[in-house]
């Protein structure tokens, strides 16, 4: 259960993270690539549009975590991953148009309002004039993400089924786990860090980077969550733990002893709590919302004890949905046009930092 302490961070880039990045991005040329002239600014071209030098830059900008120098190497090693991930968006923000989902006016200024609730208006212009962004850089950034959680809400969670026949099956072919040798507690989890995580596997892509960012998102979920939205849904959507995220934050069944040897806090937010009351623990290196939804005591269970058929078609559910989300973006890329031109660039310098790109160029 080692995803419970989340609590102490990596620092900053290391010099290998360029290596990494760069072989992410290198990684993303797939065949029948784009092959018109584009403009000397493009660092990467999919399906015939350009992904500039200063959409990459304002990306950075947005995850930009403030309060650390970094060396020029660094910070084009964080470029490189940032432009992996324009790549992915750009190929599921054109499947999206392909399929006529749009984001209301409405919804998006509704969207808007809630991410901005409780952030007061000058410490908000504050931090726009930090990142060099504009409100419309935000919006523009949140519609992105809204129109790619309605693709995947559409194209994978909502084709995902899971039959009684198979959780009976399940059952008959576990039932040892079902079988407890002593208490356990079924606990779920939201994570927020203030760094960039190397992976986030939650629906929208929500990272806080800052101290400030994880701050304002925490109070973001706290405030969904008085509200009334399910912990389930907003830890798929926000959580920043690559592996209960897709789990709609569930940790499953905890054993009494292991979690009597946790942090003392930790410890009583799971044994002292109310199912279905969230807790918060949290500092300056993150915040964790933990949620009991139940106790399950000792003894041998079946498919009549509440909880139970519930438990086996939320693991079902969401392995088969985390299943059909990668094959899904398999899908896609394969099917894409992508050619990285900035990778080509690097690998003509031999590694270095390439200089401006020459006036006109030609994806190959």
């Amino acid at each position: 259960m080692t995803s419970y302490f989340r609590f102490s961070f990596p620092a900053a880039w290391r010099l290998a993270v360029t290596t990494i990045a760069l072989a992410a991005v290198a990684a993303a040329c797939q065949s029948k690539p784009a092959a018109k002239p584009v403009s000397a600014s493009a660092w990467a071209v999919v399906n015939d549009h350009e992904i500039t030098a200063d959409d990459v830059d304002k990306a950075w900008r947005r995850s930009n975590q403030g309060g650390q120098t970094l060396a020029e190497d660094e910070v084009f090693a964080g470029k490189l991953a940032l432009l992996d991930d324009l790549i992915s968006q750009e190929i599921f923000l054109a499947r999206a148009r392909e399929l006529a989902i749009d984001v209301p006016q409405t919804e998006l200024d509704s969207a808007m309002g809630e991410a901005r609730k409780n952030i007061p208006e000058e410490t908000f212009k504050q931090e726009l004039a930090r990142r060099t962004l504009t409100e419309a850089d935000v919006r523009e950034g949140l519609r992105r993400e809204m129109l790619i959680n309605k693709l995947f809400e559409r194209e994978v969670s909502s084709k995902v089924t899971v039959t009684d026949e198979e959780i009976t099956a399940f059952f008959e072919a576990n039932k040892a786990q079902f079988n407890r040798p002593e208490d356990a507690y079924r606990v779920a989890q939201i994570v927020v860090t203030p760094v960039k995580e190397p992976q986030i596997t939650n629906r929208t892509g929500s990272d806080a980077t800052t101290a400030l960012e994880s701050v304002q998102k925490y109070r973001m979920i706290m405030e969904k969550l008085k509200s009334g939205a399910q912990f389930s849904e907003l830890a798929a959507d926000y959580s920043e733990d690559p592996e209960s995220a897709p789990r709609g934050g569930d940790l499953g069944f905890i054993p009494l002893s292991v979690i009597q040897k946790y942090p003392p806090r930790l410890r009583d937010a799971v044994l002292k709590a109310k199912p279905g009351a969230a807790q918060a623990i949290g500092d300056r290196n993150g915040f964790l919302i933990v949620l009991v939804l139940g106790k399950d005591p000792a003894g041998q269970k079946d498919l009549s004890t509440p909880g139970v058929k519930d438990a086996i078609r939320d693991s079902l559910k969401a392995r088969r949905e985390q299943l059909l989300r990668a094959a899904y973006i398999d899908g896609l890329r394969n099917a894409a046009r992508i050619e990285s031109l900035i990778a080509r660039r690097v690998v003509e310098s031999a590694g270095k930092v390439p200089g401006p790109a020459p006036a006109a160029t030609t994806a190959k």
